[in-house]
């Protein structure tokens, strides 16, 4: 190829083969510009200086030998990673560009400049190396980049920079960790136009979810200023989500998450309008405020969707955004590398068997456990007295940290985010990490015995003691199928992602109280009268949360709407059965703002809870608040598979007038294809099934209530547990009443809860009664479905009712 032997090339005369020549990011960047930029994705116009010019550059300086026997050196064990890459890096930045070279390069940023109508346009200046971003290793962030690069001098210079960089501690840790020869990668340096991100904003973007391979979610992170502080994870950026099936609809904005971060500081221009970055304090307001607003973060999301369709796979890419034009720019794309090496069909579950203190919270990098005895360095300086097996407990870490790192058995840093030199490092080695603790180096203490886990979702614990934990391996493939519909319970948006992979026929059983208390923390009826809380705190804490939302009520309705979305979307277009709300009143006490809501009672259990909460003037407008998530939810975020279900609903009366409310705050069973199912847990429900059928499209059965009601044992008293079973005969003999009566008026009705996995006959029965649905918590499901097929094959027959 004509190419190879040149030295400058436009990035627009490139595409993906062209690797071995512009390496891996220009060729990509390239063939952005080619074949993306007509169909509206943004990208910024630029040049590359080509392998063949770096090679020519190490010949005309003399610097193959030289390097060559600086690692010979390090090999012989003379000198350190670190000290050979000084001296490499040295001998780089002593160089000069042959005169070929530097005209080229003069001449393509002469017309770069043409192009803008500028005299001296700011430039950003990377690496790429001809061996990055294959589909098997990332090179990404090994070598430097530089931004703001005004004028030919300080272009050249930055160009040698560049190549120098081929040699930082970074990339010279991760060659040796992938296995590539020192000599073997060689470099090609991009010339971009600067997007005026220093006064927009900047970050990543995935195109599937990192910790878990969640394929069908874009995961991006946002930050103010320039993006190298996003990049080399050293802040705490906004975290966004976005669920890509439901972007091809032009009315829908499915974002599931939406996450503020901290943002302590930014990167922008160094002042007085030559080039150069600094870092500065961001201000209050950008503390406090989302960096995306819904439209751009759809926007990326949708253009996520168009780069990975067209390399045919999942992508690791970065964006900005132009504070003085508003545009959104993609600056590069490459391969997603780590969940690309991981089985489609295998499924690994870990779960800690007991619990202990918690010291330390961060985010999780991976989804297993480990343990070990802590071992906290602060300075790479001591890394001599890192035991092997140990956790390591530090600040951050840097290429210095990797020969520690990978003794390991897990990594706790007190800084650092997704994408921080801790957590590509964890990844690509398989080790445990919990990244941007705060707090790590000083909660835990030399030589405790802590327990590091990334099997509850995005976020990552550190607990105190060993604690116990186990690890099921699953070939999904052998799974036998059955007849009976098996979906799972889901509580947890943050673990939502972790079981994509179960062969589960959707969501059974949302938890919306479950949402409420972990992600949106406060009341409703106190963001709906927060004049009625008297505590100042409280309403302080209201307040802060409610920073970058309309008002309390808008911060409750998109927060409680996007974690329910989030818990729907795994196995969309699969049903999501959401629950309304079912706190009792002391558990609604205890969210913000709840005290001066909630009266105490003598039998919460039995008190004013479910269906009666919604329609009385103490809780109603909660209640709209919910309503209104829902419609939110189905609408706006697009997701129509949701269901909604009516909890503890003791009288037809009462049916009636939660249906009126929720008409009013429009959930008008079926319209927009809106159904409508009810909790089957009280007697009443069983005794007037056939008339509670007429209002309701589907049955679920809560047998833990039911069988406490049915009993008259409280299914929290340890003194009564033994009577406590749903496979007594009274209790049998009301579940198969409810599924006949269900059945005889045409509705659905399933079951949600342990006891098919706890108690094989109890699952026998089910199936001989014709249940239609059993919904389980997803870490039992893998072990239940053989027990259902076996009941289904030993002589279970499901009667046909349409969805």
């Amino acid at each position: 190829m004509e190419a190879m032997n040149e030295n400058v090339l436009w990035l627009g005369d490139v595409g993906r083969a062209d690797v071995p020549v512009v390496g891996g990011k220009n060729a990509s960047l390239g063939e952005l510009i080619g074949s993306l930029l007509t169909e509206g994705v943004g990208v910024p116009d630029g040049f590359a200086l080509t392998a063949s010019a770096y090679r020519k550059y190490v010949a005309a300086n003399g610097l193959e030998p030289r390097i060559a026997g600086i690692l010979a050196e390090r090999e012989s064990g003379n000198l350190t990673w670190r000290r050979a890459g000084s001296a490499i890096r040295e001998l780089v930045l002593a160089g000069e560009f042959p005169a070929e070279i530097t005209d080229r390069i003069r001449r393509f940023y002469r017309d770069l400049a043409a192009r803008t109508g500028e005299a001296d346009p700011a430039v950003a200046v990377r690496s790429s190396a001809t061996a990055e971003d294959l589909p098997e290793a990332s090179f990404a962030g090994q070598q430097e980049s530089f931004l703001n690069v005004r004028g030919e001098p300080a272009l050249l210079d930055a160009c040698r920079r560049a190549y120098a960089s081929l040699f930082t501690d970074r990339a010279i840790s991760y060659r040796d960790i992938m296995g590539f020869g020192q000599l073997d990668v060689a470099l090609s340096v991009g010339v971009q136009l600067m997007v005026r991100s220093d006064v927009g904003a900047s970050g990543v973007m995935f195109s599937l979810d990192t910790e878990t391979g969640f394929p069908r979610a874009a995961v991006i992170s946002a930050n103010w200023g320039l993006g190298e502080t996003v990049v080399q994870g050293t802040v705490n950026p906004d975290r966004y989500c976005v669920f890509k099936p439901l972007l091809a609809d032009l009315q829908c904005s499915p974002i599931i998450e939406k996450t503020r971060g901290s943002k302590l500081r930014k990167l922008v221009y160094a002042p007085g309008g030559g080039s150069g970055t600094l870092m500065a304090d961001t201000t209050e307001a950008e503390r406090g405020s989302f960096v995306l607003d819904d439209a751009d973060i759809v926007q990326l999301g949708r253009w996520a969707v168009r780069i990975e369709k067209h390399y045919g796979g999942p992508m690791d890419m970065e964006w900005a955004k132009d504070g003085i034009t508003g545009e959104l720019f993609i600056v590069q794309a490459r391969p997603e590398t780590v969940q690309a090496r991981k089985s489609g069909t295998l499924m690994r579950v870990h779960r800690l068997t007991e619990q202990g203190p918690l010291l330390a919270t961060g985010a999780a990098v991976g989804e297993a456990i480990a343990s070990g005895r802590a071992c906290i360095i602060k300075d790479a300086a001591d890394i001599g007295d890192f035991i092997n097996g140990a956790v390591l407990v530090t600040e951050q870490t840097d290429p210095d940290w990797v020969p520690v790192m990978k003794r390991a058995s897990a990594i706790v840093t007190d800084k650092g985010g997704a994408t921080s030199h801790a957590a590509i490092v964890g990844r690509e080695l398989g080790i445990v990490a919990v990244v941007g603790t705060s707090n790590g180096t000083r909660v835990i203490t030399e030589g405790e015995e802590v327990t590091v886990s990334c099997a509850e979702g995005d976020k990552g614990n550190v607990y105190e003691g060993l604690l116990a934990s186990t690890a099921e391996d699953t070939d999904l493939g052998e799974l036998p199928t059955t007849r009976t519909a098996l979906m799972v319970n889901m509580a947890n948006p943050s673990t939502a992602f972790k079981w994509w992979r179960l062969p589960a026929r959707g969501v059974g059983l949302a938890r919306m109280e479950f949402v409420i208390n972990d992600m949106v923390r406060v009341h409703p009826m106190a963001v709906a009268f927060p004049e009625r809380v008297a505590d100042a705190a409280a309403r302080d804490e209201i307040e802060d949360m409610a920073k970058g939302y309309a008002d309390p009520a808008d911060y409750f309705v998109q927060t409680l709407a996007r974690g329910l979305a989030k818990l729907a979307a795994p196995f969309h277009p699969a049903p999501a059965i959401v629950r309304f709300s079912d706190f009792k009143t002391n558990e609604y006490a205890n969210l913000v703002g709840g005290a001066w809501f909630e009266k105490e009672e003598a039998n919460p259990m039995l008190g004013f809870r479910g269906a009666s909460r919604y329609y009385d003037e103490r809780y109603r407008a909660g209640f709209e608040l919910e309503c209104k998530a829902i419609v939110r939810l189905r609408g706006h975020c697009g997701f129509s598979n949701v269901i909604v279900m009516v909890p503890f609903c003791r009288t037809l009366d009462e049916a009636d007038r939660v249906l009126a409310v929720m008409g009013e705050n429009g959930l008008v069973r079926g319209t927009d294809g809106l159904k409508v199912y009810m909790m089957c847990e009280v007697p009443s429900n069983v005794v007037l099934a056939g008339q509670f059928a007429s209002r309701f499209d589907g049955f679920s059965i809560g047998s833990n209530d039911l069988t406490q009601l049915v009993l008259g044992v409280d299914r929290d008293s340890a003194e009564l547990s033994t009577l406590f079973d749903e496979r007594d005969a009274a209790v049998e003999s009301m579940i198969g009443e409810a599924i006949d009566k269900a059945h005889a008026a045409g509705i659905r009705i399933g079951i949600c809860g342990q006891g098919p996995s706890n108690h094989p006959d109890f699952a026998q029965f089910l199936v001989n009664e014709g249940i239609d649905s059993i919904s389980l918590n997803p870490d039992s499901f893998l072990r239940t479905v053989p027990v259902i097929a076996a009941a289904e094959a030993a002589g279970g027959v499901r009667p046909e009712v349409s969805p």
